[in-house]
C-alpha cells in the first residue's frame, strides 16, 4: 500500500538537514493547518530552484547562470581565489570581511574513504585555471577538520606546482573569547601558530 499524501509530506521535509521524524511532523502539520499559502510559494520556489539553478562554469558555487555574479563582474581581484567546502562557506566570508577577489567552491572535501578524490571536487578545473597565470595567491580556506586539513595541504601542493603563494586562513582563539573557555584543541593550535605582533 502507497503512503498517504501527508506521510509524504512528512517524509520529504525530512531530506533537510537535521530534521528527523518529530519536526518534520511538526512542519507539515503547521503547512497545512496555518500557512497553506506559504507551502505553496515554498513548493513553487522549490521547483524552480531544483530546475534553474546548477553551477557557474569557472567557481562552481550555485548559479542560475554559466557565470556567477561574482566571476562575471570586472570590479574583482583576479590575481586572489580563495577556495571553500561549500557556497555557504563563501557566503559566510563575503558577508564577513572585505574580501573582494574571486571563488573556487569545492563542494565538499577529500574524504577517499566516501569515494570523494581530487576529481569530484573539480581540482583538475582548478589546476587549469591556476596554470592560466592570472593568480597569485591562493587563499585556502577549508574547515579545521581531519578532511578540511587534508584537502588544504593538497590545494597547497597545488598551488606551488603552479608558481602560487598558498595561504591558510589562521585559526585559533575567537575574538572576544576567553582562553579558560576555549577547548584544548584550539588552544594547541593557536599557541603553535602564534606569530610576531607588528
Amino acid at each position: 500500500m502507497s503512503a498517504s499524501l501527508l506521510e509524504q509530506l512528512i517524509e520529504a521535509f525530512r531530506v533537510l538537514p537535521g530534521v528527523g521524524q518529530k519536526t518534520a511532523q511538526r512542519m507539515a502539520y503547521h503547512v497545512l493547518e496555518r500557512e497553506r499559502d506559504g507551502g505553496r510559494r515554498l513548493a513553487e520556489a522549490l521547483g524552480a530552484a531544483v530546475e534553474r539553478i546548477g553551477h557557474c562554469a569557472r567557481c562552481r558555487d550555485f548559479s542560475e547562470t554559466a557565470l556567477c555574479a561574482t566571476c562575471a563582474s570586472a570590479a574583482r581581484d583576479t590575481h586572489s581565489l580563495c577556495v571553500v567546502e561549500s557556497p555557504a562557506d563563501r557566503l559566510a566570508i563575503e558577508q564577513a570581511t572585505g574580501y573582494r577577489g574571486l571563488y573556487f567552491v569545492l563542494q565538499g572535501r577529500l574524504s577517499p574513504l566516501d569515494g570523494i578524490g581530487p576529481r569530484e571536487l573539480g581540482l583538475d578545473s582548478l589546476a587549469a585555471r591556476l596554470a592560466e597565470g592570472e593568480v597569485r595567491e591562493l587563499i585556502i580556506a577549508t574547515n579545521p577538520t581531519v578532511e578540511g586539513e587534508a584537502t588544504a595541504h593538497y590545494l597547497a601542493q597545488l598551488a606551488r606546482q603552479h608558481g602560487v603563494r598558498p595561504s591558510r586562513l589562521a585559526h585559533g582563539v575567537p575574538l572576544g573569547g576567553e582562553l579558560e573557555y576555549v577547548d584544548r584543541g584550539t588552544l594547541s593550535h593557536a599557541f603553535g601558530s602564534r606569530s610576531e605582533m607588528p
